[in-house]
């Protein structure tokens, strides 16, 4: 039997391991945390319980699929979908509703902007196309070598795509209203990066939402971990938690194994699930290059692997709530806009300034989920984009843009929060970096184009047999079905290799 191990027990680890498990290979899983799940997990404090990090589900499909190739039923996950989709509060008083019905959304886009509801259904006409053809080529396969990337017929598709433009661009194509741009481009902040430097492919992103909707998971996305670790451990799965990796073992141009606590494992494959960054600290010294000359490999490997250069995501200051009250007429999933969301983008992006009049995101699991909450209560996690510098004074500045953003909350979607507040805990990218999150940043690499596609870490990085990745900071890229999707390129990758290997 064949044998794996993965280093790091977030999603794309746990998806790997149902994966592989599933086709016959012997897993053993090490985690450094008390348990698994990474950045898919709760928050918790006495009858109060919310997502830590992630909570949209987008590509609802997707997800069930790569669990059912796992052998994993989709019945074992119970699916909301949010209606409406999202909602976005503008300064200007305006609240934009995204429906998931084509023509009601027109009607609502028209309503509030005499004109654009044609521009709407342009655009989905349009990337109905072409989000079939940017699924296939570019969220459903890796690339080993660049050439396959740089083919005649992906090369096309970019343009068609407008690689060559920001996301903010590429949707100013369609629309004429300032909001309605910030309303179809915000989407990048979903995986920290801003709206005009993400490159147009991104523009598959707001499709999707209004093409397929937008979810929740029935008790929060901290119970897809959950899941997927009872079922590995009913199959035999080894799952090491507490146990910190310290190298890997690298002999001529192969992995063939790890070392964990002071001890030498051997294993067929290894798939790394830590923050992609961190894994030059798992080889050897040997083995990497630097801006100069190569440094000596004491003789254990032929490969020389040059260091990498890398930008980190946007980070967070996130909000996590416990009030005594419900609100309704109100929406899972909310975004609250200051004045100009592209001048308040670009002072987070281009000057890494704070900003007191923040945008910012509210997640309201009990407005579908009666069950998120105690009755007649609340749970509500906050998430406001911030510089990811783990070096600032963030004691000093958390918890006053919290009062801050707290208060907005309050006079434009949440009357009566801050005196119904029971619950109230903060999480900054000084946390974030301290649990492994690269630079403090907390959607793994940033999605710009020097980091997109073919140039974004591969599902095997390296031109190293038996070594592959995982992860948000991996190709495709973040959001949890795209985090898993790599986890099931690396693991078709591993499969090849070892069946190539007898």
């Amino acid at each position: 039997m064949k044998r794996a191990a993965i280093v790091g027990g977030g999603i794309g680890g746990l998806t790997a391991a149902l994966l592989l498990s599933k086709r016959g290979v012997h897993v053993t899983l090490y985690e450094r945390a008390a348990k698994v799940g990474g950045r898919v997990a709760f928050e918790e404090e006495g009858p109060y319980r919310i997502d830590q990090g992630p909570t949209i589900v987008l590509l609802p499909e997707m997800l069930t699929g790569i669990l059912a190739e796992g052998g994993l039923p989709p019945e074992g996950l119970e699916l909301l979908r949010c209606d409406p989709l999202c909602r976005i509060h503008f300064r200007s008083g305006r609240t934009l509703s995204k429906l998931g019905g084509l023509a009601e959304q027109a009607a609502e886009i028209e309503r509030l902007y005499p004109g654009e509801g044609g521009a709407f259904l342009r655009f989905m006409e349009n990337m109905s196309r072409l989000y079939p053809l940017g699924r296939s080529a570019f969220l459903e396969q890796g690339y080993l070598r660049r050439s396959e990337f740089f083919r005649p017929a992906n090369l096309a598709l970019l343009t068609r795509l407008r690689v060559y433009r920001s996301l903010r661009s590429a949707v100013g194509q369609y629309f004429r209203s300032e909001e309605l741009i910030d309303a179809f481009s915000l989407q990048s902040l979903y995986i920290g990066g801003a709206p005009f430097r993400t490159p147009g492919i991104y523009t598959m992103l707001p499709y999707a939402e209004n093409a397929f909707g937008i979810w929740m998971l029935k008790g929060g996305y901290g119970r897809l971990p959950e899941i997927i670790s009872r079922e590995l451990m009913d199959r035999g799965v080894d799952i090491r938690t507490c146990t910190e990796v310290e190298s890997l073992i690298i002999e001529g141009s192969r992995c063939r194994g790890l070392v964990a606590d002071g001890v030498e494992h051997r294993y067929d494959a290894v798939l790394y699930n830590g923050d992609f960054p961190h894994l030059e600290g798992l080889l050897p010294p040997g083995l990497l290059t630097g801006r100069g000359k190569p440094e000596p490999s004491g003789g254990k490997s032929s490969v020389r692997i040059r260091r990498g250069k890398f930008q980190p995501s946007s980070g967070c200051l996130l909000i996590y709530a416990a009030a005594a009250k419900r609100w309704s007429d109100t929406a899972v999933h909310q975004f609250f806009l200051p004045d100009s969301l592209n001048m308040n983008l670009r002072e987070l992006f281009e000057e890494e300034r704070l900003s007191m009049d923040p945008s910012y995101y509210v997640f309201n699991p009990a407005a579908l989920d009666e069950t998120a909450a105690p009755p007649g209560e609340s749970v509500l996690y906050f998430l406001i984009p911030v510089p990811a510098d783990p070096e600032r004074d963030w004691e000093s500045i958390a918890g006053l843009l919290a009062d801050k953003v707290l208060a907005d909350a309050e006079q434009r979607g949440f009357p009566g929060l801050r005196a119904s507040l029971r619950w109230r805990k903060l999480r900054t990218p000084a946390d974030a970096q301290r649990e492994g999150l690269y630079g403090g940043g907390s959607f793994g690499l940033a999605p710009v184009l020097s980091q997109s596609g073919v140039f974004r870490p591969q599902p095997k990085p390296y031109p190293l047999g038996g070594l592959y990745a995982a992860g948000a900071s991996v190709h495709p890229g973040g959001g949890v079905p795209i985090v898993m999707q790599g986890a099931r390129l690396a693991v078709h990758e591993m499969m090849k290799e070892m069946n190539n290997n007898g």
